[in-house]
């Protein structure tokens, strides 16, 4: 997948009588995920992670930009165009609980993309549902049992299999773990490596988590207020030079005292994650960058490569 200059924005209103303003969701973002590599995109809640997600899987209509998938452009192609792409275009959303029918058994959730695109005989479809279900970790005659009787880890193994029914070539993961407990969330990570392995897979993967995309992803993209602001390998985190990159880093949770010490005395920014309203001149850091100069609050900074595969959108360390 190949994504040039993809913009989303909405139009909203406080109140039904005040003026309309636009929200800036996502803003000029340009990404590549290769064959069988995990992109991870990481930022706090309302950078536009998962706005970006469903434009990217055509759940959203993009305000303007570019999708290319395996050479076939997604913003302009036509609904069966679009509707035979999606076998190999696949979303796991963060809440396992909605993104299943609660009327419906796993098993018939299961299968209904496979009759969507290959109907055929009830009883190779049932087979193929429990194949699915022991390929995710879950026992075949799981596949009679309702939402509401598994858990929560369980039900993501669920919406994994349901993913996996077409054989996609790409899997957008969005939040998938976030809504998990510690031990359940390793062994979703665990599961999702294995697989890409088994079943030659990509993975855009969204996520809050730092110690989660050290763990599965490539590379990592950082998001802010709609726009990538850096990108760089997984292993490299540490070497994150964007200011609100490595705010995200001494955010995280840690075992260490003396590091927890350390980011309470730290200067950490505090203000909006996005941009709202009007449009706003220069950086989108620039009202809680302990790192501040003019030139952020009139010139915003642009995406530029430092090194091999390092990108930094940063006046002071670009």
């Amino acid at each position: 997948m190949k994504v040039s200059n993809l913009k989303k924005y909405y139009t909203v209103r406080d109140c039904f009588f005040a003026k309309r303003k636009i929200l800036t969701a996502v803003d000029n973002v340009s990404l590549a995920v290769g064959r069988r590599e995990t992109l991870g995109i990481v930022g706090e809640s309302g950078c536009g992670k998962s706005t970006l997600a469903r434009c990217l899987v055509s759940l959203e209509k993009t305000t303007s930009g570019q999708i290319q998938f395996d050479g076939v452009e997604l913003t302009t192609a036509g609904r069966e165009e679009l509707r035979q792409l999606r076998r190999n275009l696949q979303i796991v959303f963060q809440d396992p609980y909605a993104a299943l029918n609660p009327l419906r058994t796993v098993g018939e959730s299961i299968i209904e993309p496979l009759l969507n695109y290959h109907p055929g005989d009830s009883r190779e479809l049932e087979e193929k549902a429990e194949q699915l279900l022991t390929v995710v970790g879950l026992k075949p005659e799981y596949k009679n049992r309702y939402p509401h009787q598994f858990s929560g880890g369980q039900l993501q193994r669920v919406n994994i299999a349901r993913a996996l029914a077409l054989k996609p070539a790409l899997v957008v993961c969005d939040e998938a773990v976030s809504n998990l407990d510690s031990i359940v969330k390793t062994q979703i990570v665990d599961l999702l490596l294995r697989l890409q392995d088994e079943f030659n897979m990509s993975y855009i993967f969204i996520t809050h988590d730092l110690h989660v995309v050290r763990r599965i992803a490539d590379r990592v993209a950082v998001m802010l207020g709609g726009k990538i602001v850096e990108v760089l390998p997984a292993g490299e985190l540490a070497a994150a030079i964007h200011p609100y990159t490595r705010y995200l880093l001494s955010a995280t949770l840690s075992g260490d005292p003396c590091k927890r010490r350390q980011r309470q005395k730290g200067t950490q920014p505090a203000g909006p994650a996005g941009r709202y309203g009007t449009a706003m001149s220069g950086c989108a850091l620039q009202h809680r960058c302990p790192e501040l100069c003019e030139q952020c609050r009139v010139e915003e900074p642009l995406l530029k490569t430092i090194g091999s595969i390092h990108q930094v959108a940063c006046h002071l360390n670009g």
